[in-house]
C-alpha cells in the first residue's frame, strides 16, 4: 500500500458577504464572486451566491466555538465550463483571532485550523477527470475574502 500523497490542484479566492445568523448556531455566508486558478491553465471565476448559481457556505457554530462548514458553490472557467464544488470541514479559532479577522487585521493561517474535504463535479468533457478526484483543502479567512488551497489526494 502506498502512502497518501497530495498534489496542488486549485487556488480559490472567494469574496464573501457578511454572515447571516439564523440562531441556534446556524448561519450562512453568501458568496460574492471571486477567482480561481489551477494546474494545466485552469482558471476562471467563482459565481456569486444567487438563485440557481453561485454559492453559500452553510455553517454551524458549535458551543466549543468550532465552525462546521458545508459549502456548495460553482466555478466557471474562462472557456465557459462549470464546476460544482462541495466542501465540508471545520474551522477552529479563538474568539480573539475571530475578532481580529472581523476588524480586518492580518491573521496568519497558522493561528487557527481551517480544513475541508472537497468533491468536484462537471459535465465538461475537457475537465471530466475532476469528477474522479478526492481533494482536501486548507483555508485562510480574511474579513471579506476566503483563500482556499485545494490539493488532490493521489
Amino acid at each position: 500500500m502506498r502512502p497518501i500523497e497530495l498534489r496542488e490542484l486549485l487556488a480559490i479566492d472567494v469574496a464573501v458577504r457578511p454572515v447571516v445568523d439564523l440562531g441556534d448556531g446556524r448561519r450562512y455566508v453568501p458568496f460574492d464572486g471571486g477567482t480561481f486558478s489551477g494546474r494545466d491553465g485552469l482558471e476562471g471565476v467563482v459565481l456569486e451566491g444567487v438563485v440557481l448559481e453561485g454559492g453559500i457556505d452553510w455553517q454551524r457554530a458549535r458551543p466549543d466555538g468550532v465552525l462546521e462548514i458545508d459549502a456548495h458553490y460553482a466555478l466557471r472557467t474562462h472557456a465557459g465550463e462549470t464546476i460544482e464544488v462541495r466542501s465540508s470541514g471545520i474551522r477552529k479559532m479563538s474568539d480573539a483571532t475571530a475578532e481580529r479577522i472581523a476588524r480586518g487585521e492580518m491573521v496568519t493561517p497558522d493561528e487557527y485550523y481551517f480544513r475541508t474535504h472537497i468533491r468536484l463535479t462537471t459535465s465538461a468533457p475537457r475537465l471530466a477527470r475532476l469528477n474522479d478526484v478526492l481533494a482536501v483543502s486548507t483555508g485562510a479567512r480574511e474579513r471579506d475574502v476566503v483563500h482556499i488551497h485545494v490539493h488532490e489526494v493521489l
